[in-house]
């Protein structure tokens, strides 16, 4: 069962480390924590049936401030059953480990241990904020799209800033789907209703059911739905409005999907544009990649860059441009400039597993900042924090955190900058 081992192997402990040791130079206006999520199983019963992502949720965060890394702590979310192990995010300046299917987020101190089970974007009918909840940098307000396993519906739900839920919209569906992510633009949400879905209380590819893409006024109101071929979504970039048409960036692959072996599909990256009565869709980058990220700031508008990453959950090499087959990298980090339709690479060691990367803001052009990622040092069996330049992506890291333990090769986190 390869997700309980090499970089998906659960570690056993939790950790407090200070005064961290850096190689390079952590950049001084990098002041506030960067926090990543993820399934950490411990004692399971039958590995054979094991599927990544159930789990006890393990938060693992580094604290930077002043050009310094002051801690590191890694901690079980600690709420019965499964624990929310999909994203950590902060919203009323609060911090929330989060999770899907019904499962509610809880809330996190500013030291990542579990304050308790919480109902973040919680409504009438028992729905609460899903995992890839998305902030509108514009109005400040959490959007989220949720499903509960066993209702034929989901749930739009806007909280405001002070974390009250605004505003509600159910949606029929014509069975639980698995609706791991979305998109939102300034005006619309857009659904992904793809095979992948729930017969009973088991989730499965149901050939037999429409590929649809649904494009609601964020207000609420009726859903424009539109066919398309089968396709699986994995995660969207971003989306924006251009006239009468939404254009998305997203991650999409063939099916089937087996939700027990998430990292047997190839994911590559698309740009779908939604418009008034078809769907045009367009692959940008057919080398395999996933957990696509932007500068938030540019959520909901055009954007110029993406940043994507190869990693060991698909274990596909991935070829830059001109580069032979034999010196492809098995990690990497990909930035995409949209506008001129190129891609640059930054590679890692076959053993060096790579993360989603997120992109911490340091002034007001799209790509001034940097992103931050774990990656697994061999050397040291243990995992460090790579801060990259943005504009120098390329480059070497500007400065890698060597912290004290290994972090498993999770799904998703957040910078979060001091306020």
């Amino acid at each position: 069962m390869k997700y309980l081992e090499g970089p998906f192997a659960p570690v056993t402990e939790e950790v407090t480390a200070f005064d961290l040791p850096v190689t390079g130079r952590i950049p001084a206006e990098l002041n506030g924590r960067y926090l990543r999520n993820g399934p950490n199983p411990l004692g399971v019963e039958d590995p054979v049936v094991h599927i990544w992502g159930m789990g006890q949720g393990m938060v693992h965060g580094v604290r930077l401030r002043d050009g310094r890394a002051e801690w590191y702590r890694n901690r079980f979310v600690r709420t019965p059953g499964f624990a929310p192990m999909v994203h950590v995010l902060e919203h009323a300046r609060r911090t929330f480990a989060m999770a899907e299917g019904g499962l509610p987020p809880a809330e996190l101190d500013d030291e990542l241990d579990t304050v308790g089970v919480c109902a973040l974007g919680g409504t009438a009918d028992g729905f609460t904020a899903g995992a890839h909840a998305k902030h509108d940098p514009l109005t400040g307000e959490l959007h989220s799209l949720s499903y509960m396993v066993g209702r034929e519906f989901v749930q739009h739900i806007v909280t405001d800033v002070g974390g009250s839920v605004v505003r509600t919209t159910s949606i029929p569906m014509t069975r639980t789907p698995f609706m791991h992510d979305f998109a939102l633009t300034e005006h619309n949400v857009v659904l992904w209703d793809t095979p992948l879905g729930f017969d009973g209380f088991d989730c499965r590819w149901l050939p037999e059911h429409p590929t649809r893409v649904g494009v609601m006024p964020r207000a609420g109101g009726d859903v424009r739905w539109l066919d398309i071929d089968p396709v699986h979504v994995s995660h969207t970039l971003n989306a924006y409005d251009d006239g009468d048409s939404v254009v998305v960036d997203l991650v999409t692959a063939e099916g089937p999907f087996d939700p027990a072996d998430p990292g047997a599909i190839r994911p590559v990256l698309d740009r779908w544009t939604i418009g008034p009565d078809k769907v045009d869709q367009r692959r940008v980058d057919d080398r395999p990649q996933d957990f696509p990220r932007l500068n938030e700031s540019r959520a909901t508008r055009p954007h110029r860059y993406g940043y994507s990453a190869a990693t060991a959950l698909y274990g596909i090499p991935f070829t830059p441009e001109g580069t032979p087959p034999d010196g492809a990298f098995t990690n990497a980090l990909v930035k995409h400039d949209f506008e001129r339709g190129t891609a640059e690479v930054h590679g890692f060691g076959a053993d060096e597993a790579v993360g989603e990367a997120v992109f911490a803001a340091a002034g007001q052009g799209e790509d001034d900042g940097y992103l931050l990622t774990y990656v697994h040092n061999p050397l040291r069996n243990a995992s460090d924090l790579v801060v990259l330049s943005a504009r120098d992506f390329t480059g070497e890291p500007v400065a890698r955190v060597h912290l004290p333990a290994r972090v498993p090769l999770g799904l998703h986190g957040n910078w979060l900058p001091d306020r």
